[in-house]
């Protein structure tokens, strides 16, 4: 089995969903886009590839931010995984391929699109377009390393979601490409979308419900500054692995604890709180003491990160990447150095850090050729 591990409040607002991606990414500020995921049903007819290929890139995603296990994240900038796909006669019509994968991690990765998070939701995209008169074939860029807490499998999902839904006019909606990603991440890492819902929406959002699936963007302004600092070690942490970890049980003090701090998180995110949005983030009493024992120098780090200025650090996903928040990019390669010091002093493991923006857009076309 191959894996891709992988200030008061401003008005609220329920907006209706746009179809496609294009459309959605200029968000007026200060709105919540609720969006719900009812059935959907498959297109009557079948639509025909408006490009001979695409290329597509999701961002990184960070999962959780502390207190939110399985219900928030966020897209990260500049980092994230590309998708090509490409109209091929020699691909069985209806069916998807994938010729290359290149990038970090490359060879532990199978080509057979059933057991490839991009394959996977390729698969889903093309039934619930009813695609059965073309073949694609797919080339995956890896550019997250696998079990590195950054949404690795979802930014491979969303990229492929993206990419076969563009080559065919872009006909399904958000919610649907979101389904289509969950589609993949169920089968690699569970029934999770705190990292395929930002990688494909991109932004904060929250997962309201899961049955039926309802996500909510939270708009950060944007005249705001907000900078994460990833501290990556030298250390795989297997999403499947570090749930097992995860208490069955919780005690109501803590349920009660960390609801009230997932709250503040959502608060701090929609008033441009930085500070808030740290000290929510940092106090998880739940999911992050059972896991930072099992990443070397984690606790360490988080020590590290918060004496060296920043407003709060916690695990990203499931690790183990360690995410710290500020409003300054000098001073966050300033803490990320520290972060990088106490992994090797502490936990014995070498680490890179890089400081990074929020991502608004999520994932998107990068370039097509026209049929």
């Amino acid at each position: 089995m191959a894996i891709c591990y992988q200030s008061p409040f401003k008005p609220i607002t329920t907006l209706s969903l746009p179809r496609t991606h294009q459309t959605r990414k200029t968000r007026p500020c200060g709105v919540v886009v609720v969006i719900r995921c009812s059935k959907t049903q498959l297109l009557s007819t079948e639509p025909e590839p408006v490009f001979t290929s695409v290329r597509s890139f999701a961002p990184a995603t960070v999962a959780n931010l502390g207190p939110g296990f399985d219900f928030l994240g966020c897209a990260v900038d500049g980092l994230g995984d590309h998708v090509s796909a490409r109209v091929d006669p020699s691909v069985h019509p209806g069916e998807v391929s994938i010729s290359e994968i290149s990038g970090d991690n490359a060879k532990k990765l199978s080509k057979n699109p059933l057991w490839n998070c991009a394959g996977i939701a390729a698969i889903e995209v093309m039934r619930r377009l009813g695609v059965r008169s073309v073949g694609l074939s797919l080339s995956l860029e890896k550019g997250l390393p696998l079990g590195s807490g950054l949404g690795s499998s979802a930014a491979s999902a969303a990229a492929a979601a993206i990419a076969v839904n563009e080559i065919f006019g872009a006909r399904l909606s958000t919610e649907e490409l979101v389904l289509a990603g969950l589609k993949s991440e169920e089968k690699v890492s569970g029934y999770h979308a705190d990292n395929v819902g930002p990688a494909i929406m991109g932004g904060f959002v929250l997962i309201r419900s899961y049955q039926p699936l309802e996500l909510v963007s939270l708009k950060f302004p944007a005249e705001k500054e907000l900078f994460f600092v990833l501290a990556s070690p030298d250390f795989e942490a297997p999403t499947k692995k570090m749930r097992a970890a995860l208490p069955t049980e919780i005690g109501m003090p803590h349920h009660v604890w960390n609801s009230s701090q997932a709250g503040a998180l959502v608060a701090a995110v929609l008033q441009g709180d930085v500070e808030g949005l740290g000290r929510a983030l940092s106090s998880d009493k739940i999911v992050e003491p059972r896991r930072a024992p099992l990443i070397p120098g984690m606790e360490a780090v988080k020590r590290a990160a918060i004496e060296g200025g920043a407003f709060g650090c916690t695990i990203s996903g499931a690790g183990p990447t360690a995410v710290a928040i500020t409003d300054d990019e000098a001073r966050g390669r300033a803490i990320g150095e520290r972060m990088v010091e106490a992994f090797m002093v502490e936990g014995k493991l070498r680490a890179e850090a890089v400081v990074r923006r929020l991502d608004r857009v999520g994932a998107r076309l990068v370039s097509s050729i026209p049929r």
